[in-house]
């Protein structure tokens, strides 16, 4: 099979191997999916086992979409947030079944399929500026960062500052030093020697950065420096395969949909929730990791987009009949994007890992969050650099840039950042009589409106 044929690699000034360690790394820093959606959907009353076999086949499905349909290296997988929406505010908090939440997922996808087919979400993202759309790419970095730093233990909640460092003095007087503090020294650890190998130009660096804090906390808890607390989270650090190989069945949620509140206005609000938070997730992300990796044309529009929306499309409708919550473009595609990644070639790797997942799920339920985080936050790093591109000279520019750069970290989402910088652009030229000599879209105006009506009635 010639692969440069299908994927081009040459014309995108790559090879097999680059792009074989780039699927790689890409799978092993969104791994913690296949451990963390079954925890969070469980909640809802979905069987654990059922979601964990949803997740890998619905990741499988749409990321082979993404290399076929747009030959880019980007992952897809049921996205963090919306899971989290559909368990907690869907099921637990609006007291819906998940069975009912699961046919606002399957409804969103289809309308979704139809946006994408019309031309609608391609047209939103070629309307938003080219410096918002670096701004975008360095608030994703800055988001990837604190998640990195959170799946870490390294920042924690602080009841007078939201948030603080973790106490090493405070683990090792409470006693969990060997469970947590040891894990916190490792992730740090790991950072080091991420950001070393980064600096040595070593080929893999991410993902040897991963594989070598997870080989670390192996010999720690085979030396007893650290020891498994399941009640706090904290897990063998060697794969369990007391059970033999076997694929949990999908049958107690596999086309488990429940349509029968189509018709309320309830319904309408959780699927609206849904397509605003995935739409604009899943645009963040393409214009973050595709500007980061210089795959946007001269008017900032990205080749193919068609293809990459539609297959996140389809894959949220195929999650909603496997069993899972939305699937999203991950924003981790953007650590195998650093090592590289460029084509389909990256995705079909990283899908064909969540194929044998399947397989071989006590090996990637044992990668640890701590080992995953030190490549966050070096991705975190290498998105910020897009912060150069941005014209400062210019503070109508500017400052909408710096409004959408922050409000990602701190409010934790991608989609408030992307409203955000919207409604402050198109507000700050318009009230300055800049607006006209920018020739800003009629797209960002009705963007603007539907943003500022989503926060009064949302």
């Amino acid at each position: 099979m010639n692969l440069d044929k299908i994927f081009h690699l040459k014309e995108n000034h790559t090879d097999v191997k680059t792009e074989v360690i780039a699927g790689i790394t890409t799978f092993m820093t969104m791994a913690y999916i296949l451990a963390v959606n079954p925890n969070i959907l469980e909640a809802s009353g979905m069987d654990r086992g059922a979601v964990f076999t949803a997740t890998a086949l619905a990741s499988f499905i749409a990321t082979c979409l993404m290399a076929l349909l747009s030959n880019y290296p980007f992952v897809l997988a049921p996205g963090m947030g919306l899971n989290a929406y559909f368990a907690y505010t869907v099921v637990l908090g609006m007291g819906y079944t998940w069975q009912q939440a699961l046919a606002a997922v399957f409804a969103e996808g289809i309308i979704f399929i139809l946006l994408s087919l019309t031309n609608v979400r391609e047209a939103i993202f070629n309307s938003i500026p080219m410096n918002l759309k670096h701004a975008v790419s360095v608030g994703i970095g800055l988001f990837i960062a604190f998640i990195g730093l959170q799946n870490a233990k390294i920042v924690v909640n602080n009841d007078s500052t939201l948030v603080g460092v973790f106490s090493f003095k405070g683990s090792v007087a409470d006693g969990t030093f060997r469970s947590m503090g040891i894990t916190v020294l490792l992730a740090l650890i790991g950072l080091l020697i991420t950001a070393i190998l980064l600096v040595k130009n070593v080929k893999g660096n991410i993902l040897w950065g991963i594989l070598i804090t997870w080989g670390l906390g192996i010999v720690c808890q085979l030396t007893g420096l650290y020891q498994p607390d399941p009640e706090l989270g904290f897990y063998s650090l060697l794969p369990d395969f007391s059970n033999g190989i076997s694929i949990p069945s999908m049958a107690p949620t596999f086309m488990k949909m429940d349509f029968s509140i189509l018709f309320s206005l309830d319904f309408f609000v959780i699927m609206f929730a849904f397509l605003f938070v995935d739409m604009f997730d899943t645009l963040g992300t393409l214009i973050g990791v595709a500007s980061k990796a210089d795959m946007l044309d001269k008017d900032g529009k990205l080749p193919k987009i068609k293809g990459a929306l539609l297959s996140d499309a389809v894959g949220t409708t195929a999650g909603a009949i496997c069993g899972t919550s939305t699937v999203t473009t991950f924003v981790e595609s953007a650590s195998g994007v650093a090592e590289g990644g460029r084509t389909g070639l990256t995705a079909i790797v990283a899908a064909i890992l969540f194929g044998l997942s399947l397989l071989l799920s006590p090996i990637f339920l044992a990668i640890p969050s701590f080992a995953t985080a030190p490549a966050l936050i070096i991705v975190g790093f290498l998105m910020l650099t897009s912060i150069t591109k941005i014209d400062f000279s210019d503070n109508t520019e500017a400052i909408p840039c710096f409004i959408a750069i922050i409000a990602m970290p701190f409010l934790y989402s991608i989609s408030e950042g992307i409203s955000m910088g919207v409604i402050s652009y198109v507000v700050i030229n318009l009230l300055t009589g800049k607006a006209k000599e920018k020739k800003i879209s009629v797209l960002m105006y009705v963007l603007a409106v539907l943003f500022i009506l989503k926060y009064i009635f949302l």
